[in-house]
């Protein structure tokens, strides 16, 4: 018997996946992670030479990945707002961790803002944080971008 478009198998449950991101909002997502993680690699840099140029860049990286991160956490406090129920709770995570990559951001360049010499107990742990919560705001976002299942 062949399978007809309204017919399942008992197998085949009805999925919803959650509203895919726009595409705009995927390529300002995609900055942050690299951004901060470059900036952790400049502080690492930094620890093991002292050459000043490498806090130099740390502190580029990092206004860089707050720009675009500006946008990205923006744009997932509109996705919030206008979730509905179902979705809610995945857009509030999501937003609260781009927030908190944000925020640690934003103290990481306050940091970075000193001597360099003086940023060094605390810039790396900071870089730290802000690259992996970047890494898990893009594991949030990108995990959304299932493929719809077609009948």
């Amino acid at each position: 018997m062949a399978a007809t478009p309204t017919s399942r198998s008992p197998t085949q449950l009805p999925t919803r996946s959650p509203r895919p991101l726009h595409p705009l909002h995927a390529i300002l997502l995609a900055f942050p992670l690299p951004l901060f993680l470059g900036a952790l690699l400049s502080d690492l840099a930094y620890n093991a030479s002292f050459h000043v140029q490498w806090t130099n860049f740390a502190s580029w990286l990092i206004a860089g990945g707050l720009l675009v991160g500006a946008f990205a956490v923006l744009w997932a406090l509109v996705d919030l707002i206008r979730a509905r129920a179902p979705a809610r709770k995945r857009a509030g995570l999501y937003f609260a961790v781009l927030l908190a990559m944000w925020v640690l951001g934003f103290l990481n360049a306050l940091v970075h803002a000193k001597d360099a010499f003086a940023i060094m107990p605390e810039a790396i742990p900071l870089s730290a944080i802000a690259a992996l919560l970047a890494l898990v705001a893009a594991w949030l976002g990108y995990s959304r971008l299932q493929p719809r299942e077609t009948t």
